[in-house]
């Protein structure tokens, strides 16, 4: 027997189910599963979906970390399924739900329109790229890029109080996005620094700093708010 089975371990995925008119109001549903310590959390969701509920709703795709689909609530907090190792969370029970503070549509599935309403797709999510050891740049490119830390998962909107008041707040993830456009667009800065300044900006932020602790891809939404406050208070 392989080392990996020897470490299985029966756990129980307590999942808020919930579907228009079906399954409605919600009601918490449970599955049993042996997961060993290499099983992450959407592993777990898969494994139930085809062995013993095919109705199961959760969004998924990369599997690392990349397009931040398959937030949810794990045992409360709000983290990416696919990087959270089922036995690392030390519970023999995971409760699953929704991702806080948007609109769910089925089981684990939330209505993210809400979250891109305020991020322009007119901004540049691209950013130059940090190299580590010096490399030959192709003919005709003038410096490489890559896509901006933000993979729009929600993770930091779900954690924010503010957001989670129900306040018109814009939000951690558009906030940072803001401030990004800023810096990359100074022609910009006085309309962002309307937006981030005005009646559903940063004055709104209550310091909690959530938004960076939970964020996977260390954007460090909090340090972006901060920054734009310290812009906003100089031009008042």
């Amino acid at each position: 027997m392989c080392g990996k089975h020897m470490n299985a371990k029966k756990v129980t995925f307590k999942i808020l189910r919930y579907k228009p008119d079906v399954i409605d109001p919600p009601r918490f549903q449970t599955y049993e599963l042996q997961a060993d310590d290499t099983m992450t959390v959407v592993e777990g969701l898969k494994k139930i979906r085809l062995e013993q509920d095919n109705t199961l709703m959760f969004r998924h795709s990369c599997l690392h970390s990349s397009c931040g689909t398959c937030a949810c609530m794990i045992n409360g907090q709000p983290r990416l399924a696919c990087i959270t190792g089922i036995l690392s969370l030390g519970t023999a029970t995971i409760e699953l739900q929704p991702l806080e503070g948007f609109q769910p549509i089925g089981d684990l599935a939330v209505d993210m329109r809400g979250f891109y309403k305020d991020i322009s797709a007119q901004w540049s999510y691209l950013r130059a790229a940090e190299i580590a050891d010096p490399i030959d740049v192709p003919q005709d490119v003038d410096q490489l890029v890559r896509f901006e830390n933000c993979i729009e998962c929600g993770v930091c909107v779900a954690a924010c109080p503010v957001t989670g008041d129900g306040a018109e707040f814009l939000g951690p993830a558009a906030l940072a996005a803001t401030h990004r456009e800023m810096i990359k667009s100074p022609d910009k800065k006085p309309e962002l620094a309307a937006l981030a300044g005005g009646n559903r900006g940063v004055h709104l932020c209550e310091r909690a700093l959530n938004c960076s602790r939970v964020c996977p891809t260390a954007v460090y939404p909090a340090r972006h708010i901060a920054d734009l406050r310290r812009m906003t208070d100089r031009e008042d």
